[in-house]
């Protein structure tokens, strides 16, 4: 099992206290919500998820830590405000605006944090994190098979 380091937890200490939920709607994906919601996986970075409004919002209160301000990027499958920042050694990958391509080649609509969030706690952190069956649907959808499984072992477990 996987597990955060101090620099782990010190960032997101960082983040619950400047991103307000009540003023910023964003949730952690990726492997730190995974871990944080008992999924056996070892954390590298950390990567939150937000809207447009909130991508420009959370670069302003993480300016401080900004390695690479948020810019619009696009994949074959994906495309989002893409913005990188380094809080105590750990990366942090700010995703706004998220959308997928769609079957039919058009964009999908933004994905909205709040529909699929939930709040777990570590330590006496408030963590938002997308749900484990939303991830596991999302992961199937960009061609991640093998990380969607072992998502959808584990919705309904009990989190850490």
């Amino acid at each position: 099992m996987g597990s955060l380091s101090a620099a782990h937890l010190s960032a997101l200490r960082v983040l619950v206290a400047r991103l307000p939920l009540d003023e910023i709607n964003w949730a952690l994906t990726g492997s730190t919500a995974h871990l944080l919601q008992g999924v056996p996986v070892e954390p590298h970075d950390i990567d939150v998820q937000t809207d447009e409004a909130g991508a420009w919002r959370a670069a302003e209160a993480l300016a401080a830590y900004c390695a690479s301000p948020p810019r619009w990027t696009e994949s074959q499958k994906m495309r989002s405000l893409l913005g990188s920042y380094a809080i105590e050694g750990i990366e942090i990958e700010l995703i706004g605006a998220l959308q997928k391509r769609e079957p039919n080649g058009s964009w999908g609509t933004p994905a909205d944090p709040a529909e699929q969030r939930r709040v777990v706690g570590i330590e006496d952190l408030a963590v938002p994190v997308l749900t484990l069956e939303y991830e596991a649907v999302a992961y199937a959808e960009i061609g991640r098979h093998e990380r969607a499984e072992l998502l959808r072992e584990h919705c309904g477990r009990p989190h850490l």
